[in-house]
């Protein structure tokens, strides 16, 4: 059998491995929030941000962002129907409801024109999620939330290293949230970001993220609201140190791999990838193949096909509004129809030109099967 291909991991080097070993083995005591500090400056300094705070998953730096914001029960929070359910369950968690629309054919994003349309009193919220590293388009949905008082929050778990028009991806809203899990770019295994430029919401957040112990509170063990507890490790914060000094490299790297698919796959007709519109850079954290419903491809023809071949790839986000604990939005339609045509690419650092090939040839295959082409 071939060897298998993975479709991520992340990248390690002996830089990681240096800054880990010292907090392990000294980040405890008065150091025990040494690499945190470190890794929070350091990120604001990449992202142009004025605060940030470290997490322990981009869904609690999510779910403390918007409790601060005052969602709960009896809100709406506007989001798009395609996403992960991290993006959704800190609303339900707030006692809120999504609000699931529509996404662009193109980006797979929310569209503007429904969040428009779906703006109501009870509208908190609009939740702008970069999707597998393509970009919202932020202008129209900052723009919405201006002309209506509502706030737009960016969840960037997977766009770090995607820029809009000079800005990078989760410094546009009134809060970003990012993950560092460790299928992404920039990994700390487990792990996030909160990230806002607005001083009395971070104050807010910093407090929720200490068990509700305000910063200026000089009494020992006192909270002063009941908050949670989504801090990241010093060890963790130590891993994300290295990446960060490495993130350059890291979306470089996920650029070129995403850019060789592109040019290896331009020549069949019918196939769309991440798209880049002029005045933006895609952090590529996820190279994925749409392929046009014409020709008949479906993800479990593909997911076959590449299983065939010892080759692991994943499937596109399933409709949230598909799952058992939310109801079903006929008019979703972009929402329904692109994943049943479309797959998630390997993409991982380190893979080589020789199984870059070999994922190419596994698409290349479907058009040599077929005289009339994909199209």
């Amino acid at each position: 059998m071939k060897p298998r291909i993975p479709y991520t991991k992340p990248s390690i080097t002996e830089l990681e491995v240096r800054y880990a070993t010292d907090a392990a083995a000294n980040g405890w005591g008065e150091h025990c929030y040494d690499y945190i500090v470190r890794f929070e400056e350091a990120f604001k300094t990449h992202l142009g941000v004025e605060y940030a705070i470290a997490t322990s998953s981009c869904t609690g730096a999510l779910h403390m962002g918007m409790a601060a914001l005052g969602v709960g029960p009896g809100d709406d929070v506007i989001m798009a129907d395609t996403n992960w359910i991290a993006s959704a369950a800190p609303i339900v968690h707030l006692g809120a409801t999504p609000v699931f629309v529509d996404i662009l054919p193109d980006s797979w994003c929310l569209d503007p024109a429904l969040v428009e349309q779906a703006i109501t009193p009870r509208t908190k919220a609009i939740l702008a999620v970069h999707l597998y590293g393509n970009l919202c388009a932020m202008d129209e949905l900052l723009a919405i939330g201006e002309r209506h008082g509502i706030p737009v929050i960016e969840d960037a778990a997977e766009a770090i290293g995607s820029v809009y028009h000079d800005r990078r991806a989760g410094s546009m809203g009134r809060f970003g949230a990012f993950s560092f899990h460790g299928t992404k770019t920039l990994t700390t295994g487990e792990g996030g970001m909160f990230v806002t430029n607005d001083a009395d919401l971070y104050e807010r957040v910093l407090t929720l993220s200490n068990h509700g112990r305000a910063r200026g509170q000089t009494k020992q063990f006192w909270p002063d609201v009941v908050g949670f507890k989504y801090k990241m490790s010093n060890i963790q914060a130590a891993i994300g140190c290295a990446q960060l000094e490495r993130i350059d490299e890291l979306v470089n790297r996920k650029r070129e791999i995403l850019a060789y698919y592109k040019a290896a796959l331009e020549e069949l007709p019918g196939v769309a990838m991440n798209p880049e519109p002029p005045g933006t850079i895609n952090g590529a954290w996820m190279p994925t193949v749409v392929f046009d419903r014409s020709h008949g491809i479906t993800r479990e023809i593909l997911q076959a096909a590449f299983a065939e071949e010892n080759i692991d790839a994943r499937v596109f986000f399933h409709p949230l509004s598909g799952l058992p604990m939310f109801k079903p939005i006929a008019q979703n339609r972009v929402t329904q129809d692109i994943p049943q045509r479309t797959i998630n690419l390997p993409s991982y650092h380190e893979i080589t030109q020789e199984d870059l090939d070999r994922v190419v040839s596994v698409l290349k295959a479907f058009t040599d099967d077929d005289d009339s082409s994909i199209g």
